[in-house]
């Protein structure tokens, strides 16, 4: 691990699977952080679990095209709990706040983080605030966690996945990563892009209610890192990934601005797009209940889990070729949540 604290170590790529397997880890060691999953899960008296999950967010700018931190901290805290199998019920909310920062914007801020959590059924109920030197915090920070129930039986998880699971993706990729960079660089690409910051649990419900108990293999939002680094993280647990070029949908906006900064949409954020394995023979099942609900109307199947090439996610082009998609390495979009 490097001797300082880089922006790269935000991107949730290698160097930030590194900080965390170096220092945090091997600090705070135990069996249930070790799961390393988006949200922790506590067994209850009893046979109920609970799934409890903290996030921090420090986009720049804070409002954006498609939504803005307030919609950001919520969507973000409520999808890493649908992602682990239960239904988010309750987030705290810490705010901070840097001196000068215009109590209307504040106050827009708020708002819309008060509208996002009535949209996603869920209750704000309890929070702190602190507020530092002018300078020293881009207007504001926002720190959530989050609660919510799994019902007895659901499990999910990486080590789960099974050579022949079906790969589905819920829509476009790299919305959110180029609707922030763009606006914070005052670019546009033709349409303008906007970002996909939604809740993910109702999409989820339907989908797990769709197919036998057990075919979801696992989920993951794909944020930090973007689709790839959820492909690699995967594959850590010794499969392999077999991916389409072809069928990952992307936006012409966002192929082109990608093109224009020599950047790649594997790797951009997305804060509404949620990554499916599922076991082959509910393939069809799944992608159906996937399209028939509004957060999945391009939802489209990208590729399979497989026992070759273990450890490793292999792209198809559609010309023909393969290359190896490795885990993102910098930081290609910093500050995008």
């Amino acid at each position: 691990m490097d001797d300082r604290i880089l922006l790269a170590h935000g991107s949730g790529g290698v160097m930030s699977h590194e900080l965390i397997r170096d220092l945090f880890a091997r600090h705070f060691a135990n069996p249930l952080l070790d799961t390393r999953h988006d949200a922790a899960i506590l067994p209850l008296p009893g046979a109920g679990q609970i799934a409890l999950t903290t996030d921090s967010y420090v986009v720049q700018p804070l409002f954006f095209p498609g939504g803005s931190i307030g919609e950001l901290a919520v969507c973000g805290t409520v999808n890493d709990l649908a992602v682990a199998g239960a239904e988010p019920l309750y987030l705290t909310a810490g705010f901070i706040l840097e001196e000068g920062l215009p109590c209307e914007t504040l106050e827009r801020v708020v708002a819309a983080m008060a509208a996002m959590a009535r949209e996603a059924g869920v209750a704000i109920v309890t929070g702190d605030t602190k507020v530092v030197e002018r300078g020293a915090a881009d207007g504001l920070y926002i720190n959530t966690a989050g609660l919510g129930v799994i019902p007895p039986g659901r499990a999910l998880g990486p080590e789960r996945l099974q050579p022949g699971d079906a790969l589905l993706l819920n829509g476009t990729v790299g919305d959110h990563g180029l609707a922030v960079m763009l606006q914070r660089e005052g670019l546009t690409f033709g349409s303008l892009l906007e970002s996909d910051t939604a809740p993910l649990h109702g999409l989820i419900a339907a989908l797990l209610d769709a197919v036998p108990a057990g075919a979801v293999r696992c989920l993951r939002d794909a944020t930090r890192g973007g689709l790839a680094t959820v492909l690699d993280e995967w594959a850590e647990v010794g499969v392999g990934m077999a991916i389409e070029e072809a069928a990952i949908p992307v936006k012409e906006a966002a192929r082109a601005a990608c093109e224009f900064l020599g950047l790649d949409p594997l790797y951009a954020a997305n804060e509404g797009k949620v990554v499916v394995a599922v076991a082959e023979e509910s393939a069809e099942a799944a992608l159906a209940a996937l399209r028939a609900h509004p957060l999945g109307r391009e939802a489209a199947c990208i590729g399979r889990v497989t026992a070759e090439h273990a450890g490793r996610v292999v792209l198809h082009t559609p010309y023909g070729a393969r290359r190896v998609v490795q885990m993102l390495t910098g930081a290609q979009l910093p500050r995008i949540c």
